[in-house]
């Protein structure tokens, strides 16, 4: 083995790419990327009893959306090397490190009742280990069905190893059960199909969920048993809910698809998902990274040990940030079918508001905007007719004098504005000099219900600029008309 770092990503096709594996294999890419080695990507497909149609594809276009492109030409798929397993199990079995198991499910599970009731750790009674090859053999030639198993060797009572991110682990391996290696279909287990690929791949580190720790040993005893090189672990810490229980669908969206219907930049997303359990150490006080920062920065050493609270609005500010430095122009590109959405939605002929016009709104909304999504959301009276309530257009206890006065100051003041002086700025220095300086709210109050009907809305110099002028005058004057006997 030479010493280019070699990572992986191995996701199983069972459904879309869940946030936690997002983060699996942005580390696993950034690591090898910090090196200058390689990063690849397998598809673990022996479970044929989770695997989901489409769901390959699925995994990979989320990967390209993120960014991350991996570097095997030819993608590994475990179903397509079945003969290749086969050939590792019967090195196992020549050599009496691993044996066919004929036990049927209801003795196991009559074992395990047993071995629960003696309070004994649940553990495969080796049986089928006193068979010898020949009657193995004969049971297999009368079509009984069986499994392999790997024999743990009993010679070794403590097996240690080195994980990158947890330091010294240890175990008793007195308490390993003698794992399935291959199924009765054929198809090879987890423990060993990933010990066999990875050797193949010259994989030097495997970086991992932490629900694989307990596993690690076997896959140590597979490697010895093999007589391979052992390559160094490293098990990430889990992602949390708010409660500290783990991330699941039950309490709200966990896969990269969602988000990124939600219409959350692949920038923020990657850059919220690097910072779940790493920092880029030093002190530094860093909060947003391009992806080609994080590649020249990652390091295993600065992955924390303790599990990673997933926090939405943390998200949306990292989200906020990235959309606020967009241009007015890619903005608008990237907004496009979600302006499409809302139309749809709402039920707004699309084809009334050209480029120049969105961009306006957008203009508008980029400071407050946490998602794509949200575009026109908040502020649907830019395309739809308003009903104002009279009430609302009181600002405290305003008469209706007051009202109406204020409301006429206001339209007086925005008619000699001239067309080509339309803009934010006249508008916003016009109204300023237009109120009294001692009741501003008593000015803007019922000029912002007037042009919005909502009680909160972007000021409204920023909503005359966008409406224009014929409409924003159209509605100041619906407005004081509620005022009418």
């Amino acid at each position: 083995m030479d010493s280019t770092i070699i990572t992986r990503f191995a996701p199983s096709p069972t459904g879309q790419l869940h946030i936690g594996g997002l983060r699996t294999a942005l580390y696993a890419y950034l690591f090898a990327r910090a090196h200058e080695g390689k990063f690849l990507l397998r598809i673990e497909d022996t479970d044929r009893s989770r695997y989901v149609e489409g769901a390959e594809e699925s995994l990979q276009k989320a990967l390209l959306w993120a960014g991350l492109s991996w570097d095997n030409e030819k993608m590994v798929r475990q179903s397509d090397r079945l003969e290749v397993y086969k050939k590792y199990v019967q090195i196992l079995l020549d050599e009496g490190k691993a044996y066919h198991c004929f036990c049927s499910p209801e003795r196991l599970t009559q074992m395990r009742l047993e071995q629960q009731k003696k309070k004994e750790a649940p553990k495969y009674d080796r049986t089928c280990a006193m068979l010898s090859q020949e009657e193995a053999l004969q049971k297999k030639e009368n079509g009984e069905s069986c499994v392999v198993r790997f024999r743990i060797p009993e010679e070794a009572s403590q097996l240690e190893f080195r994980d990158a991110i947890r330091g010294k682990i240890g175990m008793n391996t007195h308490l390993i059960d003698d794992q399935i290696i291959m199924k009765s279909d054929g198809f090879p287990t987890y423990h060993l199909a990933s010990v066999v690929d990875d050797y193949e791949s010259n994989v030097t580190h495997v970086i991992r969920g932490e629900e694989w720790l307990s596993s690690t040993p076997k896959h140590i005893l597979l490697y010895k048993a093999f007589g391979w090189d052992i390559p160094v672990f490293a098990h990430l810490p889990l992602l949390l809910n708010a409660d500290r229980s783990k991330l699941s669908k039950r309490q709200g969206d966990v896969s990269v698809e969602e988000y990124k219907e939600k219409g959350y930049l692949p920038e923020a997303l990657v850059n919220y998902v690097a910072l779940l359990g790493w920092n880029p150490g030093g002190g530094s006080t860093k909060e947003f990274f391009f992806l080609s920062e994080l590649e020249k920065q990652f390091n295993l050493k600065d992955i924390n040990k303790a599990g990673a609270v997933f926090d939405p609005k943390r998200l949306d500010w990292i989200s906020a940030h990235y959309i606020k430095e967009m241009s007015d122009e890619d903005l608008l590109e990237k907004t496009r079918p979600f302006w499409k959405d809302l139309f749809e939605e709402k039920g707004i002929s699309g084809e009334k508001y050209d480029d120049e016009f969105l961009k306006k709104v957008l203009s508008i909304e980029k400071s407050r905007l946490a998602k794509l999504s949200d575009v026109g959301r908040e502020n649907i009276f830019f395309f739809l007719s308003i009903e104002v309530e009279k009430e609302m257009l009181r600002f405290k206890e305003m008469s209706d004098e007051s009202v109406v006065e204020n409301l006429t100051k206001a339209q007086n003041a925005l008619e000699k504005i001239a067309l080509e002086d339309w803009t934010q700025e006249t508008l916003g220095k016009t109204l300023l000099e237009t109120c009294d300086e001692n009741a501003k709210g008593e000015f803007f109050w019922p000029l912002r219900v007037a042009l919005t009907g909502e009680k909160k809305s972007p000021p409204p110099h920023e909503v005359a600029w966008v409406i224009g002028k014929e409409k924003t005058l159209e509605r100041i004057q619906r407005a004081r008309k509620l005022f009418s006997p």
